[in-house]
């Protein structure tokens, strides 16, 4: 399962209480395929995803790395020779809370040939497009209980999962939303609201399941408002009519959709 935005988000866009719970099926496959009509639309992601992508030299500057994706955090840059610092790389822009879209290798250090003579780096980072990604996630106000949370997992036992988070939405927890707990993606696919458990899909968006400790903090991730609401809206759509798109994409996706040689 993968959506932008969650199933009470749709739920509050069709004025649904947390009790409608007969159509939920329906209600998360128009949320998926709205999720994934926009980012097609527009050539981008909204959810991060951690991946290592090669990006070969450009011969004219090749100091200038083109990225192929957004780039929201770098994390290592490896050559032929080895790992980078990447504090020699300026990613542009600057903004910590706007994505990269090239790189910049400092003057002094040279990319190193492979065994082909191909000059490439490769990029371990979070990819992914977002407003406000040093705001993206947020605290649950709630962490693991009752025991350890092995890496097989796949049900998450917590304190409360309709209270309100340290930003005071509520409730903190809801189907379809991501979660971040220490380097692992989980993404929640059911909630037990009586027993206090979320059953969740383990390292996901390309991490890696994990062993968590006891008492380990729980953070959730939401993607850029615009973003959520469109996504919300689409889904609205999707299930009144089939005919989404005859009078062609929205305004917003047109402004969003990312521009590739």
């Amino acid at each position: 399962m993968y959506t932008i935005a969650t199933l009470d988000d749709l739920r509050r866009q069709l004025g649904l209480a947390a009790t409608d719970s007969d159509s939920d099926q329906e209600l998360l496959h128009s949320l998926q395929e709205a999720s994934h009509l926009i980012e097609s639309l527009t050539q981008r992601r909204y959810c991060p995803l951690l991946q290592r992508r090669v990006i070969p030299l450009n011969p004219i500057a090749p100091r200038l790395f083109i990225l192929p994706d957004d780039l929201l955090e770098l994390r290592a840059v490896n050559d032929a020779g080895g790992e980078i610092d990447h504090d020699l790389f300026l990613r542009l822009p600057e903004d910590p809370d706007t994505p990269a879209s090239i790189l910049h290798l400092a003057r002094g250090r040279t990319i190193r040939y492979d065994a082909s003579g191909t000059r490439a780096v490769a990029i371990d980072g979070v990819w992914g497009w977002h407003d406000r990604w040093t705001g993206a996630w947020t605290d649950s106000g709630d962490a693991i209980s009752g025991s350890a949370l092995s890496a097989k997992a796949a049900i998450i036992s917590v304190s409360d999962t309709s209270g309100s988070d340290t930003a005071g939405f509520s409730p903190r927890f809801q189907v379809g939303q991501l979660l971040r707990i220490k380097d692992e993606y989980l993404r929640i696919t059911a909630i037990d609201r009586q027993n206090r458990q979320l059953t969740v899909r383990r390292g996901a968006q390309g991490t890696i399941a994990a062993m968590h400790p006891q008492g380990a903090l729980i953070e959730t991730y939401a993607a850029a408002l615009p973003i959520r609401d469109l996504t919300v809206r689409y889904a609205e759509l999707m299930l009144k009519s089939h005919s989404l798109l005859e009078d062609g994409p929205s305004t917003l996706v047109n402004r969003m959709r990312r521009l590739t040689a």
